[in-house]
């Protein structure tokens, strides 16, 4: 009776770990790889590493595959079975030339050499070595087999390594095959040191290197989020084996989960040493010797730590430490830390939300809100179909698919207590077989219908390449204003066209047109009793140097106001900052006399002078081939983020949120990496705050929280 209830123990516990409910590492803080090796004896080196310094830089170089340099994942990703996914690395490394056809591993994650073995284990501890006549004698074999593997690793499941082809990404895919992503664009510099930064996301990847403008894909296959983490360890330096051994030096290894540790460490006025958290043992000073005027001196007084949490003891007294996730700045007085120092105004204002896998690219995203259905986006797909999304607790979520071609944006718009969209497209349609003008397209007007809960299809309205619409109203008359960008592949110098609402026949009708140069979008604003409508003029077909207008309503039609020289304008955005009325405009590029563009150039913010009555310069910026301005306000702070798309070289550009700080105009505060972005919105949601964007050069768009503490 014994041996059964102990049978039926050992069963238990094997299912139990076989069908039970895996837990998700959630809510860690970041760990210091690195440091948990190097710090489980302070009296001297670890087994299997040895100090050097480059440059005046310390470093471990690795030996030899030492078990000290291993450690189960368990003793680090406490009270959970899977691997977390979403997280960040950050490495601090000198490299070395490699090899054709080697591969050195920075860090690796093992697994169990054998889950079938290590079930067995577990029978025989529970029955015992005393009933061991349960056991087959097949089963014995294969348990003395595991005893003497028992230090041997498993197949991989998740690794960092360097070939001679760059970086590379390694994980264990749904498959028993490791999956291989590979950053071949990045090569590291040899005999210099480097700090890197992965972040990891469920459907994309991102490595910034020495605080530069970091590389975003979206990998073919997304990181799975059951990554199973029972019995496997980790091996700093290698995996578990001389071949892969690391051979060049490392400063810092942390594992960051849950978070984005690029905007913890940069920017940094040392890119290449960025640190968030580095082993006191490379932080010790060398000796100075006599002859030596340029050293400094040991000792413990007046050192600076830089790292996560450390402790303070007599040993350490008035020793400096420096936080890079609180920002502060603290001094040990032999017992605690004292702050010296604290940032209070912290500048992640931002973190990642959602990452929103499209159908195709996009080139604009509206959000706005139906009655009694919710906040919804909808998005301008390239490809054939765009579609509506709706927000809910997990983000946006698909709703409706609208068949659309080749659209470039949406406009949401009112009239009345009934909601419309409008499309701008600029692709065949299934009535330009129709038309007899082949360089003719139609944009289409959406009705929302409360019976069905959806979009359907209103009105037809003839476009050419229509870039953007807007919608206004001008004492209680309905307005749609379409930007006409172009006529064929070559006349960009055509009408663009002003609509009325027809209360009688319940349709748009034609009520002005003004002629515009490859225009790219409208801004309505109002300034006092004043309506204005300003067009962003892009290319005349000859030079991106052009007048953009603003143009000011007088006796129901819209007359020219002032012009204002732009670069390939492709956005206005009018924001009122208490009585001051700015109007922003993104520069495109500029084009060249010898035919080349140049995409680095300033974007403008104008400001309105009420004794000239004219928009006067405020300040320039510069961006980079930008397409858009968002202007938002929270708890009586205001800020623009622009979208950047294009410097000339890659789409992966930093699109940059900047912060109103007065006299200063707008300084920048943080750095957002995307991919071709498009478009910017701003929305909120049951009290929180959060911005999307949408890329022109990637299947995806993300949505970013805004943190309000």
């Amino acid at each position: 009776m014994q041996i059964f209830i102990l049978l039926l123990l050992w069963a238990s516990r094997v299912t139990e770990t076989t069908t039970g409910t895996w837990r998700q590492c959630t809510e860690l803080l970041p760990l210091d790889l690195l440091s948990f090796v190097l710090e489980r004896d302070t009296s001297r080196v670890v087994p299997g590493v040895r100090v050097k310094q480059l440059a005046g830089v310390r470093g471990v170089q690795f030996l030899s595959p030492d078990t000290s340099m291993s450690f189960p994942a368990s003793q680090f990703l406490v009270n959970c079975d899977l691997f977390p996914n979403e997280f960040s690395l950050v490495v601090t490394v000198k490299v070395n030339p490699i090899s054709p056809k080697r591969d050195e591993y920075i860090f690796s994650l093992m697994g169990p050499k054998n889950v079938e073995r290590s079930a067995l284990k577990e029978k025989v501890e529970v029955l015992g070595t005393k009933n061991l006549g349960f056991i087959s004698e097949d089963e014995q074999q294969l348990q003395k087999k595991e005893t003497k593997s028992d230090a041997k690793p498993g197949g991989i499941i998740l690794g960092l390594k360097l070939s001679q082809n760059g970086l590379n990404f390694v994980f264990k895919g749904n498959g028993k095959a490791a999956e291989h992503q590979s950053f071949h664009d990045i090569h590291l510099t040899p005999n210099q040191w480097h700090t890197l930064v992965l972040v990891i996301g469920i459907h994309h990847m991102k490595l910034t290197v020495d605080c530069s403008s970091p590389l975003e894909i979206a990998p073919p296959r997304a990181f799975p989020s059951d990554l199973n983490i029972q019995g496997s360890r980790f091996h700093i330096g290698s995996r578990g084996r001389w071949k892969g051994l690391f051979s060049g030096l490392m400063r810092q290894l942390v594992l960051v989960p849950n978070s984005d540790a690029s905007h913890q460490i940069c920017p940094s006025s040392d890119p290449q040493l960025a640190a968030l958290s580095v082993p006191p043992l490379l932080l010790d000073l060398p000796v100075r010797r006599q002859n030596d005027r340029h050293a400094t001196f040991s000792g413990t007084a007046g050192r600076l730590s830089v790292g996560l949490e450390r402790p303070c003891s007599e040993l350490l007294r008035h020793q400096l430490w420096f936080n890079p996730l609180k920002k502060g700045l603290y001094v040990c007085d032999g017992s605690a830390w004292i702050t010296v120092w604290e940032d209070h105004k912290r500048l992640d204002y931002v973190s990642e939300h959602q990452v929103l896998i499209t159908s195709s690219e996009t080139h604009d995203v509206e959000v706005f809100q139906i009655q009694d259905v919710g906040l919804m986006a909808a998005m301008a797909h390239r490809a054939s179909g765009s579609a509506v999304y709706l927000w809910t607790h997990l983000g946006f979520q698909l709703y409706q698919n609208i068949s659309t071609h080749g659209a470039l944006a949406w406009k949401h718009f009112q009239i009345g207590k009934k909601a419309y969209l409008v499309v701008s497209n600029s692709g065949t349609g299934t009535n330009k077989s129709l038309d007899k003008d082949p360089e003719t397209d139609f944009s289409v007007i959406y009705k929302w219908s409360k019976r069905r809960k959806r979009f359907v299809r209103f009105q037809t309205l003839q476009t050419y390449c229509a870039r953007d619409w807007e919608a206004f109203n001008i004492n209680e008359q309905t307005y749609l204003a379409v930007a006409n960008h172009r006529m064929g592949n070559s006349n960009h110098t055509i009408n663009s066209v002003i609509y009325k609402w027809n209360r009688s026949t319940k349709s748009f009708e034609v009520h002005q047109t003004l002629i515009t140069l490859g225009a790219y979008d409208w801004e309505f604003f109002k300034v006092g009793p004043y309506h204005f409508l300003v067009v962003a003029n892009a290319f005349d077909g000859v030079t991106t140097s052009v007048d953009s207008v603003i143009y000011i309503w007088i006796d129901g039609r819209f007359q020219v106001f002032q012009t204002i020289k732009t670069f390939c304008a492709t956005d206005w955005e009018m924001f009122q900052i208490g009585s001051r009325v700015f109007l922003a405009v993104a520069n495109g590029y500029r084009l060249q006399g010898n035919g080349s563009s140049q995409y680095t150039i300033s974007s403008t913010i104008y400001e309105l002078d009420m004794s000239t009555q004219l928009f006067v310069r405020f300040q320039d910026i510069v961006t980079y081939s930008a397409v858009d301005w968002e202007f938002f306000s929270l708890r009586e702070e205001y800020f623009l983020v622009v979208a950047n798309s294009y410097n000339g070289e890659s789409y992966s550009l930093n699109s940059i949120l900047y912060r109103w700080q007065g006299y200063e105009g707008f300084v920048p505060v943080h750095w957002l990496p995307t991919i071709g972005c498009s478009d910017w919105e701003f929305f909120s949601s049951n009290g929180e705050f959060f911005l999307i964007y949408s890329s022109a050069k990637a299947a995806l768009s993300k949505v970013f929280k805004l943190k309000t503490y």
